[in-house]
């Protein structure tokens, strides 16, 4: 088992009240069984719940435990991998048809949001996606045009545009809408609750550490102490846990990456709308504010799979977001009171893996490897919701297990 992150987390410390959950004791039955109590797991529980479809969300841990106590909670329709970049790799046709789920994957999470009561801190953003430098300026242009000639909701801003609205200047930038952002840990934990109450089952602090089939076609998951449970069904949703992952899933990296909140700030009045803020270099920096007046900061990713350890280490990259946070808006309170590193999964075509086990029959994956993993969480939910009622689906080919752009990476 990996380490997920380091650090002092900020989202856990917004609830005062935490969910406990049973452990899996004795021998169950579902129709679905999922193994992982993240994002990706309760997203597609609470989906099934809702459909009328009976199942178990098993955690080893705690539900939110791990790498969504690092999420930032950035929700955008926009990629890692610009829609023009995915254009050249999977055809325009399939690159805008991705797009547009992921647009819709936010509007479905908008919807969920509003159903959970108690509230989740989730808000309708826009983003602005500036330009890092000239260089890069006639790349971010040809994706807004190719955005704004697809019917996305998109404006071009040039570098007055920008500076009448924000403390710093930009050679360029695309102003997306129809974005959000959340609280993740409250949300899982929302989503969590409202399943429960709709007939979800959560099993919590159970490792699963055997899975076979019948002749039949039953799955039957095995946890440590013994106990049990049978499923026709059974999604991975395990997040960045390689070796955990049954079937042919790889062509993946785990790297690390870093992040902040500053204090309670006595006024955010210089951030314009308080949109999210990326930009085009890579690694890049990406900021949010929270509902109470704070700023999250994130960014400068690793090709290491180990979030850093040492204090002192760790402190000298989160120095680092502090110092460009100040560099963009320099009259605002910089300094980080809580900061961590955490790991995060990335495929190597820039696409998640969700989709059936191409080897084992009724086996499913549920992996939003990459920056847009929420989003891609309540696309699977209802992607594998489909395949599970023996549906098709149209994002299969593109995002499923044996697509094409994974055959040359």
């Amino acid at each position: 088992m990996m380490d997920h992150h380091t650090g002092k987390l900020y989202w856990p410390l917004t609830m005062t009240h935490v969910e406990k959950y049973p452990v899996l004791s004795g021998k169950e039955k579902v129709q679905v069984a999922i193994i992982g109590g993240g994002m990706s797991g309760i997203c597609c529980g609470l989906v099934l719940a809702r459909s009328g479809i009976s199942a178990c969300v098993i955690e080893r841990e705690q539900v939110a435990g791990a790498s969504t106590s690092a999420n930032t909670g950035l929700l955008q329709f926009s990629n890692d991998v610009m829609l023009s970049e995915l254009a050249g790799q999977i055809g325009r046709k399939d690159a805008v048809r991705f797009y547009q789920a992921c647009v819709h994957a936010v509007e479905q999470l908008a919807i969920v949001a509003a159903s959970l009561p108690g509230g989740t801190a989730f808000r309708r953003q826009r983003s602005l996606y500036y330009a890092s430098s000239e260089q890069d300026l006639p790349k971010l242009r040809a994706e807004y045009d190719m955005l704004h000639s697809n019917g996305f909701a998109v404006d071009w801003w040039g570098p007055d545009d920008i500076a009448s609205r924000f403390p710093f200047r930009k050679p360029g930038a695309i102003v997306t809408s129809g974005d959000a952002d959340v609280n993740p840990f409250h949300f899982v934990q929302s989503m969590a609750r409202a399943g429960a109450a709709e007939g979800l089952l959560i099993r919590e602090h159970t490792d699963i550490v055997s899975h076979t089939a019948t002749n039949t076609g039953i799955h039957r998951l095995e946890s440590a102490d013994g106990s049990s449970i049978e499923a026709e069904h059974v999604i991975y949703a395990v997040g960045y846990e390689p070796e955990e992952l049954r079937g042919q899933l790889v062509k993946a990296s785990i790297n690390r990456s870093f992040a902040g909140v500053t204090r309670v700030q006595q006024s955010l009045s210089p951030w314009h709308q308080q949109m999210m803020i990326w930009e085009t270099a890579r690694p890049y920096l990406y900021m949010r504010t929270t509902i109470d007046g704070r700023i999250v900061i994130g960014g400068l990713d690793e090709e290491n799979p180990n979030p850093v350890q040492g204090e002192n280490a760790r402190h000298k990259r989160i120095r680092q977001l502090s110092e460009q946070l100040s560099n963009l808006f320099p009259m605002l309170d910089s300094e980080l009171e809580y900061e961590w590193s955490a790991a995060f999964g990335e495929s190597r075509d820039n696409l998640p893996f969700i989709g059936r086990d191409p080897s084992q029959t009724n086996v499913y994956y549920c992996l939003g490897y990459g920056g847009n993993g929420t989003v891609y969480s309540m696309m699977a939910a209802h992607m594998l919701r489909d395949l599970i009622r023996g549906e098709s689906h149209p994002l299969e080919e593109i995002v499923g297990l044996t697509r094409p752009t994974l055959a040359n990476v």
